[in-house]
């Protein structure tokens, strides 16, 4: 059995602190929250997209880490862009499950707001199809826009059930004091009115840039949560070569390998986090 011993994160924003201090920051926390020391750490999982926009001149995440924590010790660095700290996550749970390993560290960082929109916006397109899609001007509110599209013609969802979305994550943020938005009032009548990016998206339908860092520790010594179940999957890199655009099958495999894990069901869960760059995802 794996258990969560400590967790720990920064702000998210658009503050100026180099990527390790970051890391640094939200380590430090989660080590504070378990009452450790690196010294009881046996390995550590990173995830990083290393973006080169940022003026840091800085790769090798896991050397970096070595490097401020004093540590030589297992450091495997896992570049997965929006999916890096859920894959840090599952890898050090598999990892631990068939190590001897007693107290492994997940952790993952980037700062993405450091440079020009059409910059950052270059840079995350590596993320996407470059042969097919970008060549027709496909950057991600585009393709989103048209997974969108498909969606609302095949199951009828509205750009009202978007809105609604973008409104219960702000109402969420306006509690949450490490996130971009806390204290920040947002109306559904602004998220409605808000301008077109690519329709039928709007611009509260598009997640904002940040910079920050969040941690975990996970432990065989008994916790009050444990991880039950963890998946993980992937999908082809384009959209247009997927069987169905508007099912997320990767997700599905990834969830039901959980479940599975977990020995229960979807009945059983009672509050789902989930990741949504663009608001039609969540509903997907």
């Amino acid at each position: 059995m794996i258990f969560v011993k400590g967790v720990g994160m920064t702000r998210f924003g658009t503050q100026e602190d180099a990527s390790y201090h970051m890391a640094y920051e939200s380590v430090m926390e989660a080590l504070n929250d378990a009452d450790m020391t690196m010294n009881e750490i046996d390995a550590v999982f990173v995830s990083s997209i290393e973006v080169t926009s940022n003026g840091e001149r800085q790769k090798h995440s896991a050397s970096m880490l070595s490097s401020l924590f004093q540590k030589k010790m297992p450091i495997l660095a896992l570049p997965a862009g929006c999916a890096g700290g859920g894959t840090a996550l599952w890898t050090a749970v598999k990892l631990q499950r068939s190590s001897n390993y007693d107290n492994v560290l997940a952790v993952a960082f980037d700062k993405i707001v450091a440079n020009i929109s059409k910059k950052v916006t270059d840079e995350i397109l590596m993320g996407g199809e470059r042969i097919y899609e970008q060549t027709e001007g496909l950057n991600f509110p585009a393709q989103n826009a048209l997974v969108a599209q498909q969606y609302m013609m095949k199951h009828g969802a509205t750009t009202d059930d978007f809105a609604l979305v973008a409104y219960k994550n702000h109402k969420n943020a306006y509690f949450n004091p490490k996130a971009r938005f806390y204290h920040k009032k947002v109306s559904l009548e602004e998220i409605k009115s808000s301008p077109v990016v690519a329709s039928p998206l709007r611009l509260f339908d598009c997640s904002i840039s940040c910079n920050g860092s969040a941690a975990l520790i996970i432990s065989k010594e008994k916790g009050s949560v444990e991880i039950a179940g963890s998946g993980e999957s992937n999908d082809y890199l384009g959209p247009f070569e997927r069987e169905d655009m508007t099912s997320l099958e990767a997700t599905r495999m990834a969830a039901a390998n959980a479940y599975k894990e977990a020995g229960i069901c979807p009945e059983d869960i009672d509050i789902a986090e989930v990741h949504d760059a663009f608001t039609p995802l969540e509903i997907i």
